[in-house]
C-alpha cells in the first residue's frame, strides 16, 4: 500500500513539474533617473512605443520598442494612473490622480493638446473605439467629491456626461459587442454596469464573501467577467449577463492588474505581493492553475498585448516604498506568453 501511494505521489509530482510555465522573460528595459512605483501602460502598435504611467516619478515615460530607449518623458504631472493610446488620432489620454484631470498629448513628441478637470484621484480609464467615448473612474475622498465614471467624447475632447457610482471607481472593462462597461466598485464589493446607449448604470452585481475587487477583465469568448479581490485574495469568475459568480481561485495578495489571452484561454493575474498567478480556462468555466511567475514585490502593474504575445511588468525603483528591501532599480520586464 505505502508502495501504491508513494507512486501515486510520484506521478502527481511529474504531472505538476510537467505543466507549461505561462510566461517567460524575454528581456528587461532599464529606466535610469526613473524613481518609484508604476501604475498603468498604453500601447502603440504601429509606432513602437510603450507609454508607462511613472506615478512615483510624476512622469509618463515614452520607450521606443525597437530601441529599447526612453525617447521622451511627460513631466509636469502629479500621479498619472490610467493610459490610453487612440492611434486614428494620434492621441494619448492620461488620467491624472494629483491634478484631478484628464490630459490628451499629441504631436512629436509628444505635448499637451488639452485637460478636462474631473475630480480627486482620476484613476483608470477604458475607451470604446467604435463610439470614441473614453470611460474614466475618478473622485470618492469625501462628500465634495463624489464618485464618479466620466464619460468623454474625444472628437470633441468634451464630458459628455458623469455617472454617479457608490464609491471610488479602481478599474474598468467593457464588452464592445454589447456596448457594456464594466467598473469595480472595490469600497463597495460591488460591479457597477454602464449601458453604453444611455450613458447610465444597468446593473449592480454584489460579490459574495469578497471583497477589495480592484482589477477586473471581460472574455468575449466564455462570456466572463474576471474579478481579481484582495479581502480575500481571490480570483473570480461571473457570468457576465447575470453576475452570478461561477468559479474562484486563490491569488496573491495586492492584486492591482489582471488580463484575458484569449488566444491561449488564460487569464493574468498580477499581484504585489511580488508574482504573476496564471489560469488556464476550461468549456466548463474552470479555472485551472499554471506554474506562479515570482517577479519582485510591489511591481503590481503590466500591460499584455495580444497581438504581440507579449506582457510588460513594471518594477519600481529606488524611492518606492516597495523597493527599499530590495534595492532593485526601475525597469520594464518583457515576458512571452508559452503554450507548450
Amino acid at each position: 500500500m505505502r508502495r501504491f501511494l508513494l507512486s501515486l505521489y510520484f506521478l502527481f509530482t511529474i504531472a505538476a513539474g510537467a505543466q507549461p510555465a505561462a510566461l517567460s522573460l524575454m528581456r528587461s528595459i532599464p529606466l535610469p533617473g526613473v524613481s518609484g512605483k508604476f501604475d498603468h501602460f498604453a500601447v502603440d502598435l504601429a509606432g513602437h512605443r510603450l507609454f508607462a504611467a511613472a506615478t512615483g516619478n510624476h512622469s509618463v515615460e515614452v520607450i521606443d520598442l525597437e530601441t529599447d530607449k526612453v525617447v521622451q518623458s511627460i513631466t509636469g504631472l502629479g500621479k498619472p494612473h490610467g493610459l490610453a493610446w487612440v492611434a486614428s488620432t494620434g492621441s494619448l489620454y492620461v488620467a491624472d490622480g494629483t491634478l484631478a484631470e484628464l490630459r490628451v498629448y499629441k504631436g512629436t513628441p509628444l505635448a499637451l493638446a488639452g485637460q478636462i478637470k474631473l475630480s480627486d484621484d482620476t484613476d483608470d480609464l477604458v475607451y470604446d473605439a467604435a463610439t470614441r467615448l473614453l470611460y474614466v473612474g475618478h473622485g470618492g475622498s469625501d462628500r465634495d467629491s463624489p464618485a464618479r465614471i466620466a464619460v468623454v467624447d474625444t472628437a470633441s475632447f468634451s464630458l459628455k456626461a458623469d455617472i454617479p457610482v457608490a464609491t471610488h471607481p479602481e478599474a474598468l472593462d467593457m464588452d464592445s459587442a454589447s456596448g457594456r462597461v464594466f467598473a469595480n466598485i472595490a469600497d463597495a464589493s460591488e460591479i457597477a454596469v454602464i449601458d453604453r446607449g444611455s450613458s447610465s448604470i444597468s446593473s449592480r452585481w454584489s460579490l459574495d464573501k469578497a471583497g477589495d475587487n480592484v482589477p477586473i477583465a471581460y472574455d468575449a469568448g466564455h462570456r466572463l467577467l474576471y474579478i481579481a479581490c484582495r479581502k480575500p485574495a481571490v480570483l473570480i469568475a461571473l457570468d457576465d449577463d447575470s453576475g452570478r459568480e461561477l468559479s474562484r481561485a486563490p491569488i496573491g495578495g495586492g492584486a492591482d492588474d489582471l488580463f484575458y489571452d484569449a488566444a491561449l484561454h488564460r487569464v493574468y493575474v498580477i499581484s504585489g505581493a511580488g508574482q504573476v498567478d496564471s489560469f488556464s480556462v476550461d468549456s466548463r468555466n474552470a479555472l485551472s492553475p499554471l506554474p506562479v511567475l515570482q517577479t519582485v514585490p510591489g511591481a503590481k502593474t503590466a500591460l499584455f498585448v495580444p497581438s504581440q504575445g507579449l506582457l510588460y511588468l513594471g518594477v519600481p525603483g529606488a524611492g518606492s516604498e516597495a523597493d527599499s528591501a530590495t534595492g532593485h532599480a526601475a525597469e520594464i520586464r518583457v515576458y512571452r506568453t508559452q503554450s507548450k
